[in-house]
């Protein structure tokens, strides 16, 4: 019990939707690992049944537990790609719950419960810098987590500097693929198309309202200790190398899901819809890469035009193809319509899921490409796997991750600001049938598994180390009142 007492306790805190969740249990299961005690934060709409029970996860590791916190939004509020806005606004706004929840933890013997030693750290998701800033003014050392790529990271931390160099806002009349200069490191392939989606709508006066925000937190993480990233060295080094000298430290310690897979429970938390493992019995019947996986993620809506289109596109390109589609993907559509529809222009070629087990899906034989949205965790996923990739991306971080996939990595194809249904099947027959994109796609796989491996070890194997690293980092700046010469790169 003495040695509980003592032992590290991590307080984890992702962005309260399902991407964010599922990377942030895959840290934490690393943690576990190394033998530290986790309290993992929900919110009241993503907690499991029951998860509110200090014992919940005694099934998957005793050192694991549930808390949740209102994320202020009202019980019928969608939480998808439409209100992303509205859910940052409402979570800064229910700071204080976090504060005393903190408080609460931080004070040995004192609603720690269930033999849990104090908090002592805390790693918070970057898109709620508040959660730094509280836990060091109670004098918890913090540390950022963003979930997105390295390259969007980038991409935001460089955005005012475009402002200055009056790259932004785009002129009247501009073209899409003129290049972008100001981002380090991409001047060679970065175009207007590829910057976050809502650079397009920012004006002189007034940027998007989403865009204002990402560039605030972006900026705010340079008041944590460090800035954790799920991402490799061998898919990211240049971004990386771009944003150390801004950050104190930076810990790339991707890809986080191969490194160590969650417990059962935990994986189950991150989702909020039930994985239908079905798809795997269709998949067995079918011949080897073969199958276009297409999943646009648990945020994106699109239109009931864009989903007619994609889905012309896939049945006359000719191949079977598994579709993730959420009860909440097509603005103003019955699901069943959707899928009568999916199935009268597939007939035996089409399987339609609400959700799917993905990283199993990703690694079956009979997937040939996957058609993704490029969000982080997807295209990280497919990589790891080895799977070519078409990229339809919708906003925030994916037109960078797209634009990197076809353009950097050559895993796959960029099908940004596509319209027409022909160019999806001339797009997904030439993922389906590169050899040269397959290549690619292999090697890059080889080697992230190799950098993950090393990973692993530092994570896992130095996990209680790390944990004395932050609180050194701690004492040392309360000596200095800044990072000063503690700039590392832990990558």
């Amino acid at each position: 019990m003495a040695a509980a007492a003592s032992a590290p306790h991590v307080l984890v805190f992702p962005w309260p939707v399902q991407g964010h969740i599922n990377c942030m249990l895959h840290f934490s299961t690393g943690l576990l690992a190394a033998g530290l005690y986790v309290t993992f934060v929900h919110s009241d709409q993503t907690l499991p049944a029951g998860g509110g029970q200090p014992l919940l996860a005694a099934a998957t590791s005793p050192r694991l537990r549930y808390v949740s916190l209102p994320d202020g939004l009202p019980d019928g509020h969608p939480r998808n790609a439409d209100g992303v806005v509205q859910l940052m606004e409402s979570a800064q706004a229910k700071a204080s719950a976090y504060r005393s929840l903190l408080a609460k933890l931080v004070r040995p013997g004192d609603g720690a419960g269930g033999g849990f030693p104090p908090v002592t750290w805390v790693v918070a998701d970057g898109l709620l810098p508040f959660a730094v800033d509280i836990a060091e003014e109670i004098g918890v050392p913090a540390l950022s987590f963003r979930t997105a790529s390295a390259c969007s990271f980038l991409a935001y931390l460089s955005l005012p500097r475009l402002f200055e160099l009056g790259e932004l806002p785009f002129p009247a009349g501009h073209s899409l693929d003129e290049p972008v200069r100001g981002v380090p490191g991409m001047e060679s392939f970065l175009r207007r198309r590829d910057l976050p989606s809502q650079c397009r709508n920012c004006t002189e006066f007034q940027n998007d309202p989403l865009l204002e925000k990402v560039i605030e937190f972006t900026a705010r993480s340079r008041n944590a200790r460090a800035l954790v990233l799920n991402t490799a060295a061998s898919m990211e080094r240049a971004a990386l190398d771009n944003i150390a000298p801004h950050m104190c430290d930076v810990f790339a310690i991707g890809p986080l899901h191969a490194m160590s897979p969650a417990p059962a429970a935990a994986a189950a938390a991150g989702s909020q819809w039930r994985e239908d493992d079905g798809c795997l019995a269709w998949l067995d019947g079918q011949a080897d890469r073969s199958v276009v996986y297409v999943s646009l993620g648990s945020l994106t809506v699109i239109s009931l035009e864009q989903f007619t289109m994609l889905l012309s596109g896939l049945a006359a390109a000719g191949y079977p193809f598994l579709w993730v589609l959420r009860p909440d993907m097509v603005v103003d559509s019955q699901s069943a319509a959707l899928r009568e529809a999916l199935t009268e222009a597939g007939p035996s070629k089409a399987h339609v899921v609400e959700w799917a087990p993905q990283r199993d899906v990703l690694r079956h034989r009979a997937v040939g490409c996957f058609l993704t949205h490029a969000g982080w965790n997807s295209t990280v996923e497919a990589t790891v796997e080895g799977v070519p990739m078409v990229c339809w991306p919708f906003f925030v971080d994916q037109q960078m991750n797209s634009r990197f996939v076809g353009a950097v990595w050559r895993t796959g194809l960029d099908m940004k600001d596509v319209r027409d249904a022909a160019v999806v099947e001339k797009t997904v027959r030439e993922a389906m049938e590169c050899p040269e994109i397959r290549a690619s796609a292999r090697a890059l796989s080889q080697r992230v598994r190799q950098d993950g491996a090393r990973r692993r070890r530092r994570l896992v194997g130095g996990g209680v180390q790390a944990a004395r690293g932050v609180h050194r980092a701690a004492q040392h700046d309360e000596q200095s009142g800044s990072c000063g010469d503690r700039r590392m790169r832990n990558y």
